[in-house]
């Protein structure tokens, strides 16, 4: 079986060559071409994952071995795939779900002239993402990262005609270089230290090095996941993202793009358990980032980027839940995959409004819109259950448990931790009750002469349905036996911790923020009419429609911080380095003037100095001699 890993990277890829080489003649079929190489590889995964069930839990793990690029010396560059239950969760969660985006695509892509290109890059992005989640080692790997930050900036940046979504692209190409850098730095590290890039003799060697070149590691490491998973401080890129077609953004901010970060901390969770100074960091990273994420999602009318921030919060907890070591890797897992349902289920919700609406996105312009969409309305909802944590979805049971996990990390710190994730739910329960309330209900704030709602074609509403089934029951069915926790455990390992807070009160409590949440967002947006304009709204109010100023902050800190060092560096440059040769240069130019001086050209000077010089050497010889 292992001879198929190949071709769940080798099916997209094949795809993407043909609708990117293949020219116009290929733009009739072109989505259908796309669309049917993901479903392929996702065959292919189903097929490998049946396999795997059938197998003892030591013998699922599967290696394929194609070539050695570089074996020079002690350098050796494989290409070859590990597939094992990590990288199996994440290859049917890409697959599956970019499945359903790709045929959801075909409807929501339909008048564009450039869908057979579109589709050319999904299939692209699909091949980098299977790359990176199934490579043994961590130059593949990084081969994969790279390739999705390029498939990411040409579908971000596809409708290239809009000057905001050309910038978009730009900036998510670029913050995502910062995290890249601290991933090749990392790599370069793990070889001088093991003298390997692979997984298995890296991972297994981590008991036998010392602390701090492995939290150097870990922070370079962390670095990156902050870049792909837009977290502080590299996150300012995921809510302009929202430029590129909303398949698009169901895709990045769902399965794929967004869970790089949380990949490679787990699949790295050695690294971080021998390093607890990085792990700490890593906490604290996924910490401030849910609530930011959160604040960020409360005050956006762009439906879109309200779910951008949700995305940032989700990816927050789980970052939350890696950093907290065998405790919560699984549960980092899980809530991943449920996730990729409902968060995937809501982009294309928001998609299908956006097609119903003449492409409208600012939520004071829809209400009402559950009679004129019902498909819509029902998925969306529930998926907007599911992410809040309704009793008996997906989310209750992914964010309870990390919610359990961040108190059972003990002392004053799982104290903070577990709060703030109380915290989180209570702000996540509202913004996503703010954007039902806006979208789904109340008085239509649009024109009814200009424009016309109706629910959207099949080939966009039946993996709208598909999704929200996932959202509906894929918490449940994990949590039955602790099945999702046995999966994982001969990989990620699992230990439980000792909270002082017991599951029952934590849910509790999380129902009980969950209801201030929901109540809150009731009573602004739900009893009272929605202006159309927003109001001023408080000082945090302005600055969460700012991102909490963080572009503000990346300019002054950043790109004026660049500009102030680039002009101290040219002043040295001119001053101490120029200043310094040129100086030389000059010293030079002046002694040679004056020695040039002595050169007169008349015979009788150079006789008198001829003779000048024998008197020295006569008086010097006399004097030497008495001596």
């Amino acid at each position: 079986m292992e001879n198929l890993i190949a071709l769940l990277v080798a099916a997209p890829l094949v795809g993407a060559a043909l609708l990117l080489c293949g020219g116009r003649r290929l733009d009739r079929a072109g989505h259908w071409i796309g669309s049917l190489f993901a479903v392929a590889s996702f065959a292919v995964a189903v097929v490998l994952f049946a396999d795997m069930l059938g197998k003892s839990a030591e013998h699922r793990a599967l290696h394929q071995h194609l070539f050695s690029w570089i074996p020079v010396g002690g350098f050796r560059a494989d290409l070859a795939f590990q597939l094992d239950q990590l990288s199996m969760t994440f290859v049917l969660l890409i697959t599956g779900v970019g499945s359903l985006i790709h045929i959801y695509s075909i409807g929501y892509m339909e008048h564009d002239e450039r869908r057979r290109r579109f589709f050319g890059y999904l299939n692209l992005f699909l091949a980098a993402m299977l790359l990176l989640v199934l490579a043994d080692n961590y130059l593949l790997l990084y081969v994969g990262w790279e390739g999705v930050g390029l498939a990411s900036y040409l579908l971000i940046g596809f409708w290239q005609h809009k000057p905001s979504a050309a910038t978009a692209a730009k900036k998510a190409f670029l913050v995502n270089r910062v995290g890249d850098m601290g991933l090749s730095i990392a790599i370069m590290l793990m070889f001088t230290t093991f003298g390997t890039f692979a997984f298995g003799p890296v991972l297994a060697s981590t008991g036998a090095t010392g602390e701090g070149r492995l939290t150097a590691i870990g922070l370079l490491l962390l670095l990156a996941a902050c870049g792909k998973s837009a977290q502080v401080p590299l996150q300012s890129w995921l809510g302009d993202a929202m430029e590129g077609p909303t398949p698009v953004s169901a895709l990045i901010h769902a399965a794929t793009m967004v869970t790089a970060g949380v990949y490679l901390i787990t699949r790295s969770g050695a690294i971080f358990n021998a390093a607890p100074d990085a792990q700490t960091a890593v906490v604290a990273v996924g910490a401030v980032t849910l609530l930011f994420g959160a604040i960020v999602g409360c005050a956006k009318d762009d439906i879109k980027k309200a779910l951008a921030g949700s995305t940032m919060s989700q990816i927050g907890y789980m970052v939350l839940a890696a950093g907290l070591g065998p405790i919560g890797y699984a549960f980092a897992i899980m809530h991943l995959v449920t996730h990729g349902f409902f968060k995937a289920g809501l982009f294309l919700g928001a998609g299908s409004v956006m097609h119903g609406m003449n492409d409208e996105v600012d939520m004071r312009r829809y209400g009402g819109l559950r009679t004129h969409m019902p498909i819509t309305f029902v998925t969306f909802g529930l998926g907007y259950l599911a992410i809040i944590g309704f009793p008996g979805l997906s989310g209750f049971f992914s964010k309870d448990k990390i919610i359990e996990a961040a108190f059972a990390r003990g002392g004053t710190e799982g104290w903070v931790l577990g709060g703030a994730a109380l915290l989180g739910a209570a702000i996540t329960a509202f913004y996503m009750t703010r954007v039902m309330l806006m979208t789904f209900f109340g008085e239509r704030r649009w024109d009814p002469e200009e424009v016309h709602p109706h629910e959207s074609p099949k080939v966009m509403t039946i993996p709208m349905i598909v999704l929200a089934v996932g959202s509906v029951f894929a918490g449940g069915l994990f949590s039955i036996n602790e099945a999702f926790v046995t999966w994982l455990e001969p990989v990620t390992s699992f230990a439980h911790g000792h909270s002082p807070v017991s599951a029952g009160a934590v849910t509790a409590a999380t129902m009980v923020v969950l209801l201030i949440g929901v109540g809150i967002a009731w009573r602004m947006y739900g009893r009272k009419e929605v202006p159309a304009v927003a109001p001023r709204g408080s000082l945090l109010t302005r600055a969460a429609r700012r991102d909490l100023l963080q572009d503000d902050f990346n300019h002054v800190v950043l790109v004026r911080g660049g500009e102030h060092l680039t002009r101290t560096l040219v002043y040295l440059d001119h001053s101490l380095v120029d200043g310094a040769v040129n100086g030389t240069a000059a010293s030079m130019g002046g002694l040679s003037g004056r020695l040039r001086q002595l050169q007169t050209g008349f015979v009788r000077s150079y006789a008198v100095q001829m003779l000048g010089g024998a008197a020295v050497l006569v008086a010097a010889t006399l004097l030497m001699r008495g001596v």
